[in-house]
């Protein structure tokens, strides 16, 4: 008989698992793959480190800053700004308070006009005035909300559309404005960038700091029901014998928790990445890079980066690793390689054909939808002595999926007296 069983060891269900052990209750948790992690994967790969997906680390996200140690990370920052492919060229945008030199050539770019800068600024000033609660209840989705600010220019077409399309996971401007206001405020206040060991550094990082407090970890655990009986809930495990507690929390993806809770199936956007390996990259730069041309020329790929030149470490020497991400709506067919590596090759104006393709990653549940207007996050307890947690009971981040699983932690203490 357990204190409580956490179903899922993906980042909300290691965290809420490392909560509640640190307060002394009785934690195990089942995980039906063979690693920690959920989404937040890396795999070696002749010598490549690739993560299920392309993911970036967010270090001004606050659970994330409670929950892991950032130096142990290591984390390998990307420049902040992006490169646009457009008819005349490439030209770069970068952080204009951290990188003011560069402020001359981005309005000579072409991409920024004076009336797009006083639109953006005017559209994410409530970010920083303005609490996210507060935000959500006049929420509208970002396409108003950009129409409304004013912002109507090559900033919003060929950079900030192309761009956030790879970050929400859809390219038609349905997501909640508020939601999206944030995200851009710690795109504004942090780093992103990538582990060196891999994405995966980050749900390992949880799950040494559970096992420490005493929790149980059992993987290839796969949980079939969850079933209550009075003041006991039994969990059914595929293949082995049924475990008893007190309260079970379900941490699993928004794919599996209809499954095992009465939670319906939350809607999800999908993303697609692409991973080629090359022995010369086909450009110095570190920045991420997105296709801003007009004439409806863009292709599948909403983004594209040399992650080598970002993260020496998920490259052998000598080799560099290019992604490259797509959007993956439900029901539609995904591009081709050949699409792909088409695309490529306009985008980074290089020959891509001796790229050796190394995986293909598609996701479909990659994210919960954030439509509008902005829901608060969900309360974790959806039956008596049941408990659901993960980024589709708040935000669609890193920062969501933690956050989650500490309410859903906080309420498991609070109902059993602790």
């Amino acid at each position: 008989m357990h204190d409580v069983v956490v179903i899922g060891a993906g980042l909300a269900g290691l965290r809420c698992a490392a909560v509640l052990a640190e307060r002394g209750l009785e934690i195990v948790v089942l995980e039906a793959a063979d690693a920690v992690g959920g989404r937040q994967r890396t795999d070696i790969v002749d010598g490549f480190r690739l993560d299920r997906g392309f993911q970036v680390l967010n270090p001004a996200y606050p659970a994330l800053r409670r929950s892991v140690d950032l130096d142990a990370l290591a984390l390998r920052s990307f420049p902040v700004g992006v490169q646009v492919r457009t008819d005349r060229g490439v030209a770069a945008l970068r952080h204009p308070l951290r990188h003011p030199s560069s402020i001359a050539r981005t309005l000579g770019s072409g991409l920024v006009s004076a009336a797009d800068a006083v639109a953006f600024a005017h559209w994410l000033a409530p970010a920083f005035t303005r609490r996210l609660s507060d935000r959500a209840r006049d929420d509208r989705p970002l396409r108003v909300a950009w129409d409304a600010a004013g912002l109507r220019g090559p900033l919003r077409s060929a950079v900030l559309e192309p761009f956030l399309a790879g970050v929400v996971a859809e390219a038609e401007g349905v997501t909640s404005n508020a939601f999206v206001q944030e995200l851009v405020r710690y795109f504004a206040l942090g780093r992103p960038g990538l582990p060196a060991q891999g994405i995966a550094a980050v749900p390992a990082q949880l799950a040494a700091r559970a096992r420490a407090a005493g929790a149980e970890i059992r993987l290839g655990a796969r949980a079939e029901r969850v079933e209550r009986d009075g003041p006991i809930v039994e969990v059914g495990v595929a293949g082995g014998e049924a475990l008893r507690a007190g309260r079970v929390v379900v941490a699993v993806g928004p794919e599996a928790v209809a499954e095992l809770t009465p939670v319906p199936r939350p809607a999800t956007n999908g993303l697609q990445t692409w991973w080629f390996a090359a022995t010369h990259a086909p450009s110095a730069s570190a920045l991420l890079r997105v296709d801003g041309r007009g004439g409806g020329r863009r292709g599948p790929v909403v983004n594209t980066a040399v992650i080598s030149h970002t993260a020496p470490s998920y490259a052998p020497a000598g080799r560099h690793l290019i992604e490259a991400t797509c959007l993956l709506p439900r029901g539609v067919a995904t591009a081709s390689e050949d699409e792909v590596r088409r695309h490529l090759t306009e985008l980074w104006d290089a020959e891509v054909t001796d790229w050796q393709l190394q995986r293909r990653d598609d996701i479909p549940d990659a994210l919960p939808t954030q439509p509008s207007p902005l829901r608060a996050p969900r309360q974790p307890r959806v039956a008596d002595r049941v408990y659901v947690a993960g980024d589709h009971r708040d935000a669609a981040s890193i920062q969501g999926a933690l956050a989650s699983g500490e309410r859903a932690a906080r309420a498991v203490l609070v109902d059993a007296g602790v």
